[in-house]
């Protein structure tokens, strides 16, 4: 069922592109005003082009909330040439938007209903940096709530797809790409990374920073979603709590190799440092 949803919610997507593409063929450019052209208001206003209103200023008075503030702009983003037959192809697709929505919903309330005997554990998950209800119902679906299968965070991982690659040659170990694994838990941990590299003042957000400026953002998402299943299954496995280590766990962990790697990018922009510590107030 959450495999099914994740399919309608791509679906969706691909029906909102092709609305795009034909708004584009008529000349208007509504998503270069609104950031969700089938959001409240972008819906409203590609009803009424829909119905065949084609009076820019009468289309930008149906936006809601914040967009009400961009009515010129609507007025002229929506100011183009909509023929019958774009007309009829805007008739089904949003038609079609509302269908797949309306089942999306269904969808929804069926898997929370069955998931409602791990509410406490769900509860325990969302704790983590980056995980949300939809992706925490895509964990639970994919790995369920008892790991035994699994005898270690090691063995998970690399089920799921996520462990580093293994490419040894003369006896040296070499870059490797990660191994095929679960693509719908694989998928998720990645957009939950995402999230996570956001959150300020965390251990994985930092951990992303660290390994992006070395080894870019793909590869430092991919380590984020490791890390992230690493604690999931510590977590489930152990029955414990989050605790965030914090931003500064890096610097702490060696707080000597720290003051050298400052202290010598100073020197190489030509100051002198002298480090002193400061005296402890009493």
């Amino acid at each position: 069922m959450v495999r099914y949803r994740t399919a309608l919610v791509r679906q969706c997507a691909q029906v909102t592109n092709r609305v795009q593409k034909t708004l584009e063929g008529a000349n208007i450019k509504l998503a270069s005003v609104a950031t969700n052209v089938i959001g409240v208001s972008g819906r409203a206003m590609l009803a009424g082009l829909a119905s065949g209103d084609t009076d820019p200023a009468a289309l930008a008075q149906l936006a809601r909330g914040r967009m009400q503030r961009k009515r010129g702009e609507l007025a002229s983003a929506l100011s183009g040439r909509m023929g019958p037959h774009q007309q009829f192809l805007l008739q089904e697709q949003l038609a079609l938007v509302n269908s797949l929505d309306a089942s999306i919903q269904r969808v929804n309330e069926e898997i929370a209903r069955r998931l409602q005997p791990h509410v406490e554990l769900m509860q325990r998950l969302d704790e983590i940096p980056g995980l949300g209800p939809r992706v925490i119902q895509i964990i639970l679906a994919e790995i369920g709530p008892d790991l035994c299968r699994f005898p270690s965070a090691a063995h998970l991982a690399s089920w799921a797809g996520l462990c580093p690659g293994n490419h040894e040659s003369a006896g040296h170990q070499q870059t490797g790409r990660t191994r095929k694994g679960n693509a719908w838990l694989r998928t998720a941990l990645v957009e939950a990374a995402q999230a996570a590299a956001r959150v300020k003042h965390s251990y994985l957000a930092a951990q992303f920073r660290r390994l992006a400026a070395r080894r870019g953002v793909k590869r430092a998402l991919v380590a984020v979603a490791h890390s992230l299943l690493t604690i999931i299954y510590a977590l489930l496995a152990r029955g414990s709590t989050y605790a965030d280590l914090g931003a500064a766990y890096f610097d702490e962990r060696d707080r000597h190799h720290t003051r050298q790697r400052l202290v010598a990018r100073l020197e190489r922009l030509g100051y002198c440092v002298n480090l002193e510590v400061p005296a402890t107030t009493g």
